[in-house]
């Protein structure tokens, strides 16, 4: 439909304009030049460019639909599995039904890897891969744009200030995530909340859900959400490669009150999160929410429950949890000898070590939360304790 044209992925049969965009790109063949070619990049790129052009022409040939784009990516990101994790893990698929369309809410702790290993899953699975939710403060290139809408990306609008601009965007978004769903029969992923969990406290956001009504304000909440048919899933990295940058930000803001993002900061931490090492990677797809539930608060009370309470627990959490100044006394925390072979903790606790050492000591406790926050959250859920 017309109406979401500013905001909605690319469809099958615009995909090879853009590509033809893309191919041409001054912006995108440079940054592949200098990431290809490093040293020779400067002296020697405009020889290198029109190469790197031609690759990338011959690459896409015969690329004339989303499915087919899909295609092309799936072994690039079975190349990062390889590269920078110990390995992805899946539970929970076979409780999906196939072929009904739902809205996939998970914890957020990657900007790009987190949908790109849901949409992974469901890929393998042979279910239809989802729309994915993408804030447009990432998108400041438009060839980026270009590259995420053509993989099933939709635009949340983040970067605008007034109320009532706001007020218009997030009812054309919630028009959009209702439509992909009622009408057009796709999935979808979004976060349960705005940003990612730096601080590894993973809560869902009552905006968010409250988002999904703004467009059917004449229906009943629990209706709405009943229709959507929510699958909470839980996003478990056992490593972040993005975590000292995160203990820098957490710090500054903890001492200053704000933190101000440098330009190309988003940039470096997309290209971080894909290719650094993240350990093991565990995603949990939980059942679909069928509680009746009366407002946003209610319902983000129960999909934390559901997303923390499957939330894997790897040994470094249990070591920074070990070393943190605020364990909480209402919990009991088991020792970690009695969770983990000797050899798992044995790497653990060498690679944990590595971290600290390389994390400045204004930094370092505000690194350590990153990791124990997560034991905090999943003994009080299974406690039974509120968070």
């Amino acid at each position: 439909m017309a109406e979401f044209d500013s905001i909605r992925p690319y469809q099958d049969d615009e995909v090879a304009a853009v590509l033809a965009r893309l191919t041409s790109d001054k912006t995108l063949l440079g940054m592949l030049t200098r990431f290809r070619f490093p040293r020779l990049a400067g002296p020697f790129g405009w020889l290198l460019r029109p190469l790197i052009a031609w690759r990338l022409r011959r690459e896409c040939a015969g690329i004339d639909c989303v499915a087919k784009v899909q295609d092309k990516i799936e072994p690039y990101v079975d190349r990062t599995i390889e590269k920078a994790t110990d390995g992805v893990t899946y539970s929970g698929l076979e409780q999906l039904s196939s072929g009904k369309p739902c809205l996939f809410i998970a914890n957020h702790r990657d900007i790009v890897m987190d949908p790109a290993f849901v949409n992974y899953a469901m890929y393998h699975a042979k279910h239809p891969t989802l729309r994915i939710a993408i804030g447009d403060n990432l998108l400041q290139k438009p060839f980026v744009g270009d590259l995420m809408r053509l993989n099933k990306s939709f635009i949340v609008p983040r970067s605008i200030t007034g109320r009532r601009e706001k007020l218009a965007a997030f009812q054309l978004l919630s028009a959009y995530i209702n439509h992909s769903i009622l009408n057009d029969h796709e999935s979808v992923w979004i976060a349960q909340a705005e940003g990612r969990a730096k601080d590894g406290n993973d809560r869902t956001d009552p905006a968010i859900l409250k988002m999904f009504h703004i467009s059917r304000k004449d229906q009943p909440f629990a209706e709405v959400i009943s229709q959507l048919h929510i699958i909470p899933v839980s996003i478990s990295y056992e490593y972040d490669p993005c975590d000292q940058a995160k203990a820098r930000e957490l710090a500054i803001r903890a001492s200053t009150g704000s933190y101000s993002k440098a330009q190309g900061e988003d940039d470096a931490s997309i290209a971080l999160g894909i290719t650094g090492y993240k350990g093991r990677v565990h995603l949990h797809f939980g059942n679909e929410m069928s509680g009746h539930y009366e407002d946003a608060k209610q319902l983000a009370v129960a999909l934390d429950q559901v997303i923390l309470s499957h939330y894997r627990l790897f040994p470094v959490h249990y070591l920074a949890y070990a070393m943190w100044s605020e364990q909480d006394p209402d919990i009991q925390v088991p020792q970690l000898a009695g969770l983990f072979a000797a050899d798992d903790l044995r790497r653990a606790e060498g690679e944990w070590q590595r971290r600290l050492d390389n994390c400045p000591a204004e930094y370092r406790n505000s690194l350590i939360m990153q990791y124990a926050n997560p034991v905090r959250s999943h003994y009080r859920i299974k406690t039974g304790l509120p968070l």
